[in-house]
């Protein structure tokens, strides 16, 4: 296996295993045990890096300790961290797995940058791989979330991404390398390990060799990508004109192109334009002047022969923000209070129409609260399919003087998460997977 890495690792030009100082990633479970002894016998200069997240007591404590113990074993350099992991996570308004991820990947970088080393290396493989595809796809995902973990992405590598784990359990025990065992591995809270535990197994039925079949769909995928990118970028240059504050787009140009939705997506992507958007927005080519459509930052009027897209003023569409952590937000006269509740399994939903339930990890801050318009569209608790806001008014009944006064509560990627007073989207309710719910209330 040491020279099917070492393959891996000059084919893909991840670092000079005799050059590159790396800093390795050692959680102290299997995967992270076997890729800190292949680079120490490939000869690699190698530091251990260990988190502790603070979230599994003793647990966490002596994976710590066996990481310390195993780093002097091999007379390498030892760092490790412990963090408040749940603190910053209720900071942030984020879940604990992102806080998790974020701060180990920021930390492990400050100590490369301070230690002076090449590369961060993480020990995943090509099962991680295949996980990572499908919880991608089942979200919802473009083609970057088809192409799985990247090999090389800026100073983060991952040696051990051409095996599979069968290859490094077998390298363990030939080894006789001793890990620990993380429970939470186990836990069906996280959507990963549902994945992991639940649907993949009915998948390997199918395709025994699954996880390599989806590693080298994962680097077609990642040559179609580039294809994309490179196609979408010649395009761009040819339909679109900068002025100050203002970005014209030939639709003309735009109407020539293959696969003219995706193109234009990616185009609008720096402008936060959704993929449903977008898909409008094609569909309004052959349409009459001055349809408007709207991002979070952005606005996008079709005119005659061109998408002209400019900065939305804020401030003048009285719009007002919710950061994260933030309780109450006074607009117009209309109070907010926004509470967070941890525990998502003993939460009761109220059934007051004041009061929304959201999943709290479906988020993204800062929210924003403003007045309802034309073209916008929902998906109405208990609804699989979106419905234009003006629609959904009429069908309640609202009064005609009152319906200047609805107001909806938007996620930062722009999609409403609730008709403040009316529904819920369907988007962000809170379900039997939630882990934590965020709760406003229209006092």
């Amino acid at each position: 296996m040491l020279e099917s890495v070492r393959r891996f690792i000059e084919e893909n030009n991840l670092f000079s295993i005799e050059n590159d100082p790396i800093l390795v990633a050692v959680s102290g479970g299997l995967d992270s045990v076997v890729m800190l002894d292949v680079l120490h016998k490939l000869g690699a200069q190698v530091a251990v890096a260990h988190c502790h997240f603070g979230l599994r007591g003793e647990d966490a404590d002596a994976d710590e300790q066996f990481v310390r113990k195993l780093a002097k074993q091999y007379g390498l350099p030892y760092f490790a961290e412990f963090f408040q992991t749940k603190a910053y996570a209720e900071q942030e308004g984020i879940s604990t797995q992102m806080a998790a991820r974020f701060l180990r990947y920021r930390w492990f970088e400050q100590v490369r940058q301070v230690q002076g080393l090449a590369y961060i290396a993480t020990a995943h493989h090509q099962r991680d791989e295949a996980e990572t595809m499908l919880l991608n796809l089942t979200h919802g995902t473009g083609l970057a979330g088809l192409h799985g973990i990247q090999v090389k992405n800026g100073y983060i590598i991952r040696p051990l991404l051409g095996l599979s784990r069968d290859d490094l359990h077998e390298y363990l025990v030939e080894r006789g390398l001793r890990w620990r065992e993380d429970d939470s591995n186990d836990s069906p809270v996280y959507q990963r390990n549902l994945l992991r535990h639940e649907v993949l197994p009915v998948l390997r039925e199918i395709n025994p060799n699954l996880d390599q079949t989806m590693h080298g769909t994962a680097e077609r995928v990642g040559g179609a990508e580039e294809i994309v990118r490179r196609y979408v970028e010649e395009t761009s240059a040819q339909a679109r004109r900068d002025e100050a504050e203002v970005t014209y787009l030939n639709i003309s140009t735009l109407q020539k192109t293959a696969a003219t939705a995706l193109v234009l997506h990616e185009i609008l992507r720096p402008f936060g334009f959704s993929w449903l958007v977008v898909k409008d927005i094609v569909a309004a080519f052959g349409g009459e002047s001055g349809r408007k459509f709207d991002s979070p930052t952005h606005r996008l009027v079709k005119d005659r022969e061109h998408l002209v897209i400019t900065p939305r003023r804020l401030t003048q569409f009285g719009t007002f923000q919710l950061a994260a952590g933030q309780t109450d937000l006074l607009a117009d006269g209309m109070r907010l209070k926004a509470e967070l509740h941890d525990d998502a399994r003993h939460f009761v939903i109220p059934r007051s129409k004041s009061t929304a339930a959201l999943d709290a990890d479906k988020i993204k801050f800062p929210l924003t609260l403003r007045k309802w318009q034309e073209g916008d569209w929902f998906m109405p608790l208990g609804m699989k399919g979106k419905k234009l806001l003006s629609d959904f008014l009429i069908d309640q009944k609202v009064p005609l003087n009152l319906k200047d006064d609805v107001r909806v509560l938007t996620s930062a990627d722009g999609k409403i998460c609730w008709v403040v007073g009316w529904r819920v989207d369907d988007r962000f309710k809170v379900e039997e997977t939630s882990e934590r719910v965020l709760t406003v209330q229209r006092m």
